[in-house]
This record gives C-alpha cells, sequence and structure tokens, in this order.
C-alpha cells in the first residue's frame, strides 16, 4: 500500500496547523518551507482540505490557514480521503467471483485500518508531539 507523497504532506500539514494556537492563521510560504516543498504544490494540497471542510482559506495580507474545526475533531481518515478519495486500495477479485478468500481478507483488513485511522484524531497525535517536544510539519 502506498499513499501519495501529497497526502504525506497533507498530513503533515494538518498537524502543523493542530499543533498551533486555534485560530491562528498560518500562510502557505511558512506551511511549504516547514516540509522544504513548493507553495504552488502545497497550495493544491491546501485546495482540497479546504474544499474537505477541514481548513479555512484567507485571504490577503494577514491571510493564510487554520483548522475549521477542533484538531480532536479531524481524523486521519478524514485526511487522507480529502487528498485520496474514497475508492478502496483493494479492488477485488474479478476472476474468482464474489467468494474469493483473497477479496475477504483483504477487505477486512483495509476495514480495520479504516476504523484505526477513523479512530485517530490529528489532535491527539498534535497534543503527543507537544508533550514529546518534535518538531511539527518534519517528513521522515
Amino acid at each position: 500500500m502506498n499513499y501519495s507523497k501529497g497526502t504525506n504532506y497533507a498530513l503533515h500539514t494538518m498537524l502543523d496547523l493542530a499543533a498551533r494556537t486555534p485560530g491562528l492563521k498560518v500562510g502557505v510560504q511558512e506551511l511549504a518551507a516547514k516540509q522544504n516543498v513548493s507553495p504552488t504544490y502545497l497550495s493544491k494540497i491546501l485546495t482540497k482540505l479546504a474544499k474537505a471542510g477541514l481548513i479555512d482559506s484567507y485571504s490577503g495580507a494577514q491571510g493564510g490557514y487554520c483548522l475549521r474545526r477542533s484538531k480532536h475533531e479531524i481524523s486521519f481518515l478524514d485526511i487522507i480521503q480529502a487528498i485520496e478519495g474514497t475508492t478502496p486500495l483493494f479492488k477485488g477479485c474479478d476472476s474468482n467471483g464474489p467468494g474469493c478468500l483473497v477479496d475477504a481478507v483483504m477487505r477486512e483488513s483495509e476495514r480495520k485500518m479504516d476504523e484505526h485511522l477513523r479512530t485517530t484524531t490529528i489532535g491527539q497525535v498534535a497534543d503527543e508531539m507537544i508533550v514529546s517536544g518534535h518538531a511539527a510539519g518534519h517528513i521522515e
């Protein structure tokens, strides 16, 4: 399984925003510099996050981005689906019909992964990061 680089940047950007004071607007230049990514590329990701209702975008000299909802209401799955969409990772067993045992195992594993991502919020991770003193936005 492999999520896109855009999803990786989205997760780190959301973590960065979640670790800040609620409502504080952060410009795309600062967010992009923290991850060493092009502001133009990150802007496209931010647009998807805004369309999904996860962040607010403000234009002008005092503009920037901030979380739309509480960091504890935004799950990892929300962020991933904003970038990747909702298409399942596993496409199914076309040749073996609906009773395919491989299909059943793969769908169950994806269901469990989705449940974990749905119940883990960006706020939980941001709070852990703040307590441990780790820097937000660092791509591993």
